[in-house]
């Protein structure tokens, strides 16, 4: 069954929790004590609806302050189709979080309270899924309800984002404007029948409708080795397989080859998913592979189509999320893990800083605090094949880990 990771994004009280829960609740996708819980909790609080944010809102600070604060993953699935909900904090302070949840994801939920409309916020939420090259980017205009389904109000928060459309550099996205009721359900999971005037579909049927060509970049197939496999049997004595994930588009029985970083040619002899054989691998799917001849091939390599090679070089640039309380500076090195592979980074120069509200740029800046996204140059102590993230997401990303404490302190976005 096809899957669909989604990110959202909205500002504190737009009621993203909501509407998750909402679409959880109308696809009935709740266990049923999660369900009771919800009803409980909801009366305790006084309410005579059901608080359909305590679905989502996990940690303890969440549910008593009504904010979300860390990612969180939702599950659930349709007849058609199965999906994956990054729940994602709006707010500034945990602008490292929304780009976590949304790197991954394939379309983008933005919510805005139809009786504020676009906000400060509002622009740094479109940044983000603009920078992260997001192609499918839903704008739920929320709590239509609060503003008696105006038809006015629903257009003039349209107008103002169409004109906060204008700031973007990445054309390929495609804007969707929906109005809803995460509340009371209306064009949700169900049509409304509040607002006549609204004939596009409901949230849950657009997401339905969403076709792999409109969300994926899809044509240049990437795949690294990430184990070399060689059962030694009888049977099997000379097997040499590569197992991997193909990336970005797929590979067929016969292909020409080249494997990097040796550049050595060879064709595909055959593809194998368990002990299935099949003619092609498509995008996404983890697969072994053989070979016609036999090379010397190590985790870390990445086999391409002839004619078709990613960039290998030394240094990069690329647009960096810095996600640690100790600041990013210029010489500082870092292991850069790119896929894979894992190599040693050093800063060799921070360019300019992003403004993520479409305020510009800040050029004199010697160093990154936590949440801050900026131009910066790696020196790597051996190449890397990589492609620009606009044109391949999975094989133009990287983080950027510290050696001494192992963790995670930037994500970075080839460009």
């Amino acid at each position: 069954m096809e899957v669909l990771k989604i990110a959202t994004a909205g500002s504190v009280d737009d009621g993203k929790s909501t509407l998750i829960g909402r679409i959880l609740y109308d696809t009935k996708s709740l266990t049923d004590d999660k369900l009771e819980a919800i009803e409980k909790t909801s009366k305790q609080k006084g309410y005579d609806y059901l608080d359909f944010s305590l679905a989502t809102d996990g940690l303890v600070a969440e549910r008593e302050q009504g904010i979300t604060i860390d990612v969180a993953h939702i599950y659930f699935s349709t007849p058609t189709k199965s999906y994956i909900i990054a729940d994602t904090p709006g707010h500034v302070e945990y602008t490292r979080n929304m780009v976590t949840g949304a790197s991954t994801s394939q379309a983008a939920i933005i919510l805005i309270d139809a009786r504020k409309g676009v906000i400060e916020q509002t622009n740094r939420h479109f940044f983000i899924n603009n920078l992260l090259r997001i192609k499918e980017v839903i704008v739920a205009i929320n709590k239509m309800d609060l503003v008696d389904f105006s038809e006015e109000i629903y257009t003039k928060i349209k107008t103002d984002f169409q004109a906060l459309m204008e700031k973007r550099d990445y054309q390929s996205q495609k804007i969707t404007f929906i109005p809803v009721s995460a509340l009371k359900g209306d064009n949700v999971v169900n049509p409304s029948e509040n607002m006549p005037w609204y004939n596009g579909k409901t949230l849950l049927e657009h997401l339905e409708n969403l076709k792999n060509q409109d969300i994926y970049n899809v044509g240049t197939p990437r795949f690294p080795v990430q184990y070399v496999i060689r059962p030694k049997t009888d049977k099997f004595h000379d097997f040499r397989g590569y197992a991997g994930k193909v990336y970005g588009g797929e590979l067929n029985v016969g292909d020409k080859i080249v494997v990097l970083p040796s550049q050595t040619t060879s064709t595909i002899k055959e593809i194998y998913f368990y002990d299935q054989k099949y003619q092609t691998a498509s995008r996404r799917s983890s697969v072994t592979i053989t070979l016609e001849d036999d090379i010397n091939i190590s985790r870390g390599d990445m086999i391409v189509k002839a004619g078709d090679l990613p960039k290998i070089d030394k240094q990069l640039t690329a647009n960096i999320c810095w996600m640690d309380s100790k600041p990013l500076l210029p010489g500082s090195k870092y292991v850069v893990q790119h896929g894979v592979n894992k190599v040693l980074g050093r800063v060799d120069a921070i360019h300019h800083k992003i403004h993520p509200d479409y305020s510009g740029i800040d050029s004199d800046v010697d160093s990154l605090q936590v949440n801050d996204i900026a131009s910066v140059t790696l020196k790597l102590n051996k190449p890397i094949f990589y492609d620009e993230f606009k044109n391949h997401r999975t094989n133009g990303s990287f983080i950027l880990i510290d050696s001494q404490s192992n963790h995670t302190v930037g994500a970075g976005f080839i460009s």
